[in-house]
């Protein structure tokens, strides 16, 4: 316990354009190898770069999310290395003027309490290709398919102080691109890469450790693993006398630790130049005013009016504003179902989320949309089906056997509100148990229970289970 943990992040963002940030070739995932690689991604002599626009707007987007500073003027730079996936033998990226200046981002801990985060900057910069070593026995393929496609790296302050607060600090800023309709934030084809700096130092010490840089992490579990997994690593070094050494590391999932890459490099090992073929980027007020139009209400703004408009709990509110899709699927049932809030939070973060689990589908590809979803409510607040009946019909409605009313329908299985009938069950249940009913009114109360299913099973579990509880209470006294 007397060590602490020293945590920052770099995010790669790829950004939602349409073609790359400097040529007018496509961005779509899947192509077949190379076939997306134009000349200017190449770096063939005589081309030139054109900035794309849409990506310089994104950017900007992002950065007023943040409340960060947004710089009227920017410089693209050549970062000079040689990787068989970098044609040019550069990358084109921001270093000394970026973009986007000093943010935040607050995030919520395990405990409920809030921590702010403290964001560096967020520069554009181009992909490389990519190296592909699985198919070729003893080589490597090169795709340049994604090279030059737009990136925006967010880099944060080193505030963080454990794998979890990471992983709250990477899923707060996920959701946040994806509101902002930037990123599509998908980690399996890496459109959301996370790089992560970690050292550790004797609490109480203000300066800070060595650190270890572990590259593109895809996945929140793997970030939180490979984190904690590093922290050990340079704990046992310290502890046995030992120094950390400066250098990059990459995380091996099926072996659950991070291994040497190479050494560290520094900026001028870069040697860092303005590219000579770019002017530096001028971004006026005006310009800056029209992305401000385009905000959409944010995860937080959303988050407080699900709690002030619809009652709901801190923690419902934060499940439901996760995502974009999920919080207007939520208000698009709670408008279906007249308004029943409360219960629409429940089934939206109950038996949705679980069959959307089960089946490995987003939201948006729920096969019960959320008009059908909130009719069945409405037959639950009308008393049509009780709430455990719901269930089955929920079951067949996603199984795609009709919409709720013709599943009613088709199944018989419309509740039992007439009190007579009930009562006549109720009558015959008692009749059919006279030991149990002896021993109920002779104190043994728990046996209340008992009647309960009985009346239940004789309806088929269609008895109003409300209607019941009362009857019976009645009847047995």
């Amino acid at each position: 316990m007397e060590w602490e943990t020293v945590i920052g992040l770099e995010v790669h963002a790829q950004l939602a354009t349409k073609s790359k940030i400097f040529s007018g070739a496509s961005t779509a995932y899947g192509a077949a190898p190379n076939t997306q690689a134009c000349a200017i991604d190449l770096g063939l002599p005589g081309v030139l770069p054109v900035l794309n626009r849409e990506a310089v707007r994104m950017a900007v987007k992002f950065g007023l999310a943040i409340g960060a500073e947004i710089s009227p003027r920017s410089v693209f730079a050549r970062k000079n290395y040689f990787y068989p996936d970098l044609p040019k033998g550069y990358q084109i990226s921001q270093y000394e003027l970026p973009v986007v200046g000093l943010g935040k981002l607050e995030i919520e801990l395990e405990d409920g309490e809030t921590k702010t985060i403290g964001i560096t900057r967020a520069h554009l910069e181009e992909d490389a290709g990519k190296s592909l070593h699985e198919d070729f026995h003893g080589m490597s393929g090169i795709d340049l398919n994604r090279a030059g496609t737009p990136l925006l790296e967010i880099v944060s302050e080193p505030d963080m102080r454990s794998a979890k607060e990471a992983v709250a600090y990477l899923k707060k800023l996920h959701a946040l691109v994806r509101y902002l309709e930037i990123c599509d934030g998908n980690m399996q084809e890496g459109s959301f890469r996370c790089d992560a700096n970690v050292s550790v130092r004797r609490k109480g010490t203000e300066k800070f450790g060595t650190r270890a840089e572990i590259k593109n992490i895809n996945s929140f579990r793997f970030v939180e693993r490979a984190i904690n997994y590093e922290v050990e690593r340079q704990i046992d070094i310290l502890e046995g006398g030992g120094a950390v050494v400066q250098e990059t590391r990459l995380y091996d999932p099926d072996k659950g630790e991070t291994r040497s890459m190479r050494s560290k490099e520094e900026a001028n090992d870069y040697r860092y130049f303005p590219d000579p073929d770019l002017l530096p980027l001028e971004i006026d007020a005006g310009f800056i005013e029209g992305v401000r139009g385009t905000l959409p209400e944010l995860p937080d703004e959303k988050k407080h009016r699900f709690m002030t408009h619809y009652g709901l709990s801190a923690y419902d509110a934060g499940v439901l504003t996760a995502s974009r899709e999920m919080g207007d699927y939520y208000e698009a049932v709670v408008k279906a179902c007249g308004g029943h809030a409360k219960l629409a939070a429940n089934w939206v973060m109950g038996e949705l989320s679980a069959a959307l689990n089960k089946d490995n589908k987003e939201i948006t590809e729920s096969p019960v949309s959320a008009a059908a979803l909130g009719q069945m409510l409405e037959r639950i607040e009308d008393n049509t089906i009780s709430g455990k009946i719901a269930k089955d019909v929920f079951e067949a409605m996603w199984n795609g056997e009709g919409s709720a009313d013709q599943v009613i329908e088709k199944k018989g299985l419309k509740q039992i509100t007439d009190t007579g009938a009930i009562e006549a069950i109720i009558d015959k249940v008692m009749a059919d148990n006279p030991g149990q009913l002896e021993q109920y009114r002779s104190g043994k109360d728990k046996l209340f229970g008992f009647f309960v299913g009985q009346v239940m099973k004789a309806t088929g579990g269609k008895a109003n289970p409300g209607q019941v509880n009362d009857l019976l209470k009645k009847k047995l006294q």
